[in-house]
């Protein structure tokens, strides 16, 4: 298996871009390498990462994002890649469209300090939003449409952490993934995304913000937690017993479904 430095690519503007393959099921198959990619935005890709991704096999681009945060900064991608629209929410509720912003600090129904406690909640929201399971739903439509050898999928939202880290668990939990491997990609997004982190708090500091409790809810914001990952499974095994019974009944995916994505997805 990969280890997290060959996992992350090494992009001149993207953040958070991980390959997916390499990691082993519970059943001694792997998930095969080019064919999946986990990121966060595609908008500030310059012409060379353009190239790179073309080179790579890209052909399928899912955006998790709302229309707000499309509007502010478009995808690019090379040319022949197909674009899925799959709104995860309709107004971006991690923040984290804001906090890229320039160093933006979102008010969270008027404090500025609250990121973790707003980011359980998210959690919550996109197990249980109608929104956020067709989103998802048509995510797993397009990764069953993705057959071709060494042809590439990539899903995304802004920082590729939340909505993104959510369907990683999905898909990988439907290809039999176990549950530390899935936990460790997820945070794996704090090695990923730290030198973009870092700068982002430091341009905060140099605008003057000194407030450690709001520099930290921005951390919060801006990385992921395991608690995070914790409460959907934990919403998931309240409402829906367990997440194989919520990704077939409430995402929809068929056992024959499944048992495709293993063929297209597994070696």
């Amino acid at each position: 298996m990969a280890n997290d430095n060959e996992r992350v690519l090494n992009l001149e503007k993207g953040v958070n871009f991980r390959e997916l393959g390499g990691y082993q099921t519970t059943d001694g198959r792997t998930v095969k390498y080019h064919k999946v990619l986990r990121s966060a935005g595609l908008a500030d890709l310059t012409d060379n990462d353009l190239q790179m991704l073309k080179d790579y096999g890209l052909k399928i681009d899912v955006d998790f994002r709302s229309k707000q945060e499309i509007d502010k900064k478009p995808d690019r991608r090379p040319e022949g890649v197909r674009y899925v629209w799959a709104p995860v929410f309709e107004e971006d509720e991690t923040k984290a469209s804001e906090v890229q912003s320039d160093g933006y600090i979102p008010e969270i129904d008027g404090d500025p300090t609250d990121g973790y406690a707003h980011m359980i909640d998210v959690y919550r929201d996109i197990i249980t939003k109608d929104s956020s399971k067709a989103a998802y739903r048509k995510f797993f439509t397009q990764l069953l449409l993705n057959k071709n050898d060494n042809e590439v999928l990539i899903f995304h939202c802004s920082a590729g952490k939340d909505r993104t880290g959510m369907g990683a668990v999905f898909f990988l939990t439907a290809l039999g993934v176990p549950f530390e491997t899935i936990k460790a990609d997820y945070l794996l997004t704090n090695v990923a995304n730290k030198e973009f982190v870092d700068d982002l708090l430091g341009l905060l500091d140099s605008k003057g913000y000194k407030d450690p409790d709001v520099i930290n809810s921005v951390r919060d914001l801006m990385t992921v937690h395991y608690n995070y990952l914790a409460t959907a499974l934990k919403t998931i095994d309240k409402t829906y017993g367990n997440i194989n019974n919520y990704i077939k009944k409430e995402l929809k995916i068929s056992s024959s479904e499944i048992e495709s994505l293993k063929k297209i997805y597994l070696e």
